[in-house]
C-alpha cells in the first residue's frame, strides 16, 4: 500500500453502504452469493455487480464448491488499510510540523 493510487480501486468499492454491508455479511465466513443476496432487497444482478467491484478491489476472494461460488473477505488488504491509515497518526504523534506540512495546515497559537 505505498502507492496511494493503488486505493483507489478500495475506496471506491467501500464506498458503498451495500458494499460495505457485504463485508460485514461475509465477516463470519464464506458464503454463496444467493445468501448473500437474501439479506437485500434489490436484485440478484446488483449484487453480482457489487460482488465484482469488491473483487476488483480484492476485498473479496471466491471460490467454487460444486454448483456454488462462495464469497470470502480477503482481510490482507483491510489490514493494508488499516496500516495505511495508521501511518498517518504516527506521523502526526511524532511529527507534528510534518504533519502539518502534508495536510498543508499551520498549527494554531
Amino acid at each position: 500500500m505505498n502507492n496511494p493510487s493503488s486505493l483507489q480501486p478500495t475506496l471506491r468499492a467501500l464506498a458503498d453502504p451495500t458494499r460495505r454491508e457485504i463485508l460485514e455479511i461475509l465477516k463470519n465466513g464464506a458464503m454463496p452469493a444467493g445468501e448473500i443476496a437474501e439479506h437485500f432487497s434489490i436484485t440478484g444482478a446488483a449484487i453480482s455487480r457489487h460482488l465484482s467491484v469488491l473483487k476488483e478491489a480484492d476485498l473479496v476472494r471466491d471460490h467454487r464448491e460444486g454448483k456454488f461460488i462462495f464469497y470470502d473477505i480477503n482481510l490482507s488488504v483491510l489490514q493494508e488499510i488499516l496500516v495505511w491509515i495508521g501511518n498517518f497518526k504516527a506521523a502526526r504523534e511524532t511529527s507534528p510540523g510534518k504533519w502539518n506540512k502534508i495536510i498543508g495546515t499551520q498549527p494554531n497559537h
